[in-house]
């Protein structure tokens, strides 16, 4: 495996603006009310400043390809697969319809490991969002790469098992199944075109999961969404996550928060007690 140390530091820039269109959209998505003042929602940034690239320019997986050129942002590690692993974001201050958006992106770091899934590499990824001007969100971005899987190497994740959610441990529980619509929807709000999200021959036979993968974001967009039902439109100062295992379209996800002494716990399951999300926010 190359040393990719030359990427540390490497920087991006991209702007956009929210307009009323894809507020409009980010609500229908998630069967919201548009606002009753012009501050979106937690968690709307994720749907800004998406990838620009052409089709022509898109790999095998869906994904923007990468080469050793000043234009690659992303370094070109030769391992197939990519998922995004884990983000930790602090709020600064609400994104209004309206406002003209900054992003700056910066690679912190780049670190090969060698596990159970044989090599992989952590790419971490610094990105700071502006709303007219005004830093609104930080976000420390973990992406994974991961060897090719064999062609019959088992499915993942396994078949439900006969456990279920256990619901009395939270203090505030949504149930919903994540099908193909949400996740074609939230890949167009994102411009997201990983095909383990919508190819549901590719993401089986080439990646091995058993069913198209519920987005990362789309998990952590709900939770956010919980966190609002529970205290209010952007409450939170903090908000961390990270996959555990994958979530499938079609099947029952349970989202759930609870309060303990160090802060607030949120998770999403499966329903048979598989937790596919951990997450942990703090309040303002």
């Amino acid at each position: 495996m190359s040393d990719w140390q030359a990427w540390v530091g490497r920087e991006q820039r991209s702007a956009d603006r929210l307009d009323p269109g894809l507020a409009a959209r980010w609500c229908a998505t998630f069967d919201r009310d548009a606002p009753t003042n012009a501050q979106m929602s937690q968690g709307i940034h994720l749907c800004l400043c998406t990838p620009e690239a052409r089709t022509s320019q898109l790999g095998e997986d869906g994904h923007p390809t990468r080469d050793q050129s000043e234009a690659s942002f992303l370094p070109p590690i030769p391992l197939p697969r990519r998922m995004w692993a884990s983000s930790a974001m602090q709020f600064h201050a609400p994104i209004s319809v309206g406002a003209t958006i900054e992003r700056s992106s910066r690679i912190a770091s780049v670190t090969p490991k060698s596990g159970s899934r044989g090599e992989m590499v952590f790419v971490e990824i610094d990105h700071e969002t502006s709303a007219d001007g005004q830093l609104a969100v930080s976000e420390r971005q973990s992406v994974v790469y991961l060897e090719a899987l064999a062609t019959d190497a088992p499915l993942s994740p396994p078949p439900a098992g006969e456990g279920s959610f256990d619901a009395s441990q939270w203090d505030i529980r949504r149930e919903l199944v994540p099908d193909e619509r949400l996740l074609f929807r939230f890949s167009a709000l994102t411009f997201n075109t990983h095909r383990i999200h919508y190819d549901a021959p590719y993401a089986r036979e080439i990646e091995r999961y058993r069913g198209l993968v519920v987005h990362g974001p789309l998990s952590a967009s709900l939770l956010l969404q919980l966190a609002a039902e529970k205290y209010g439109e952007n409450r939170l100062a903090s908000f961390t996550f990270r996959g555990t295992s994958p979530a499938i379209a079609g099947e029952p996800l349970h989202l759930a928060l609870r309060e303990g002494d160090d802060g607030i716990e949120m998770g999403a399951f499966a329903g048979d007690g598989r937790q596919a999300v951990k997450a942990r926010a703090t309040l303002v």
